[in-house]
């Protein structure tokens, strides 16, 4: 699949509202009996306490959660999937590659992996993103089923990405960015998850 560009729109430096830049909500699995979902904030203030648990379907009493890369300053519970703590400003930075995942001991299913930024303040701004839907097949089908959009502090370094779920939409608004300079590209992908390349990259000072 290709991509057609991505337009990046006003943006705010003000306080922003409740966050709309989160991680991936859909499962990785490709199993219909046993899913994860949720939308992991990826920004937390020093000294602010942190508290994301993820939805799971059609789990058995014996399904177990695992996490990967878990941040130092968190704690997390197997039991429940909670992934909390209150980062100091020794914490400070960014914790990538954070792997959240689910098992009943024979199918498992896995939220996509999404990082989290220890700020001195997670309310800075807002980016306003628009794109061009891909054209549809020659049969009028259209192939995409969401959209991921990936940014970070540098074009080689999208450390952040939100799941757009609805193959229709064609903007979406990234809140409480803290200050500095943010790259943004993006994705689209199919029922099996293949994700088209990414298109050009833009870029906007907060």
């Amino acid at each position: 699949m290709s991509f057609a560009g991505l337009i990046l729109g006003g943006c705010n430096n003000g306080a922003a509202g409740p966050s709309t830049g989160t991680a991936p909500s859909s499962s990785s699995s490709t199993s219909n009996t046993l899913s994860i979902s949720g939308n992991p904030a990826q920004f937390v203030e020093i000294g602010r306490s942190y508290e994301f648990r993820p939805s799971v379907s059609n789990a058995s009493a014996a399904a177990l959660f695992s996490i990967q890369n878990k941040p130092s300053w968190a704690t997390f519970d197997p039991a429940t999937g909670t992934l909390s703590g209150t980062p100091a400003p020794a914490d400070a930075g960014t914790s990538g590659s954070i792997l959240i995942s689910v098992s009943d001991g024979g199918i498992s299913s896995a939220l996509a992996p999404f990082s989290i930024d220890v700020v001195q303040s997670a309310t800075a701004g807002t980016a306003s993103l628009s794109w061009l839907s891909p054209p549809a097949n020659s049969n009028g089908t259209l192939e995409v089923e969401g959209y991921h959009i990936y940014y970070g502090r540098s074009a080689q370094d999208l450390t952040h990405v939100v799941n757009v779920e609805s193959p229709s939409a064609t903007s979406f608004v990234i809140n409480n960015l803290p200050a500095g300079t943010w790259f943004f590209g993006i994705a689209s992908y199919n029922a099996e998850k293949v994700e088209s390349s990414l298109s050009a990259i833009v870029s906007t000072a907060i």
